[in-house]
């Protein structure tokens, strides 16, 4: 008896390593294949058809709101398709104006190069804007959000935020968000609308606030969060940046979320 458990032990701990090694290579691979895309984009500032120095080429193709990533070795001939996120969508929420560009860019960039399928919704139809001028183009309007329909949603941060998105419909979507066991994420001072909608009691969580302003903290701590004064921070399937500069780190905890 006891060495037939002794087995079976070894064979549930062979095969949890074995999924941990392959959710991790696949976060990996998420992670050199969005440098290659940025270094891409800078170089392609310079020169829309260059080339590294070793003679790789990353081209994007846009199919079904998701972008595929190729990177050819010439060399070899090789062709790798990088996509962790391969049938997996998500859907960012944005202020309709005033939304934070690097934390809706850079997060989103990283779903395209996991190959995942990104929705933007808002307020309203149309070209949202943000603080610094960037456009992000909506798909759908907040309550037209089914959280069945997609793997993840993303509350994006920024200077309009709490303006165009605390209200009852973006909490009436957190809550079902939770509720049907998907993945609920905010930045900035997005944690916020997390915290009013009541999802964020008793779990650990992080938002932006400033030397002058501390009330982002204030409110997370008086409905029941365990404010943590971390760039990210991940309790169970809900994960919270404190800002642009987090937002690397915040879209690749969301992508390690969604592979495992």
């Amino acid at each position: 008896m006891s060495k037939k458990f002794n087995k079976s032990n070894i064979l549930i701990s062979g095969g949890i390593f074995v999924i941990l090694l392959v959710a991790g290579f696949l976060i990996y691979q998420t992670f050199l294949g969005y440098q290659d895309f940025i270094r891409e984009k800078d170089l392609s500032s310079k020169d829309s058809h260059s080339t590294s120095s070793q003679g790789s080429k990353i081209e994007l193709e846009e199919e079904g709101g998701g972008i595929e990533v190729f990177t050819e070795d010439k060399n070899s001939g090789a062709i790798t398709i990088m996509k962790a996120l391969d049938k997996k969508s998500v859907v960012m929420v944005v202020a309709f104006g005033d939304f934070r560009d690097e934390e809706y860019f850079i997060t989103r960039n990283v779903f395209f190069v996991a190959g995942a399928e990104v929705k933007t919704a808002s307020t309203e139809k149309g070209t949202a804007l943000g603080a610094d001028g960037g456009e992000a183009e909506v798909d759908l309007l907040i309550e037209e959000i089914n959280p069945a329909d997609f793997d993840a949603v993303i509350f994006i941060g920024g200077q309009g935020a709490l303006k165009y998105l605390d209200n009852q419909t973006s909490y009436n979507l957190a809550k079902e968000t939770i509720s049907q066991g998907k993945i609920l994420a905010a930045i900035c001072i997005s944690p916020v609308i997390l915290a009013k909608a009541g999802v964020l009691e008793g779990k650990k969580a992080t938002v932006w606030s400033s030397p002058m302003d501390k009330s982002p903290v204030k409110t997370l701590k008086d409905r029941g969060a365990v404010y943590e004064d971390s760039p990210v921070v991940a309790d169970g399937k809900i994960v919270t940046g404190n800002g642009p500069s987090a937002a690397d780190n915040f879209a690749m905890k969301i992508v390690e979320l969604l592979i495992l």
